[in-house]
């Protein structure tokens, strides 16, 4: 499913026009993302949690060089599913 039939979705059942619908599906996104760099989480009781993980630093190996590199600790955002949401997709 894609953001445009996820508007036209929201749009059906609820009688509001696509337009408005995508942008409070964008303002929506836009929000997350921005509440995430700022290292604050977003929690959607029932939905899920959008949360910040941190990455610890690591040794890889670049293998065409054969050579060493280090990789610094970094944070990546992620999505943990409400007990409710998993109940309903299992």
């Amino acid at each position: 499913m894609t953001k445009a039939d996820i508007v036209s979705e929201i749009a059906k059942s609820t009688g509001i026009d696509k337009q408005t619908v995508l942008n409070s599906v964008e303002s929506f996104m836009d929000i997350v993302k921005s509440s995430l760099s700022e290292g604050e989480n977003v929690y959607l009781r029932g939905f899920g949690s959008f949360v910040i993980k941190k990455r610890a630093q690591k040794t890889a190996r670049n293998i065409s060089k054969n050579t060493t590199i280090i990789i610094p600790e970094h944070n990546i955002p992620s999505f943990k599913p409400a007990k409710t949401f998993l109940n309903e997709v299992k």
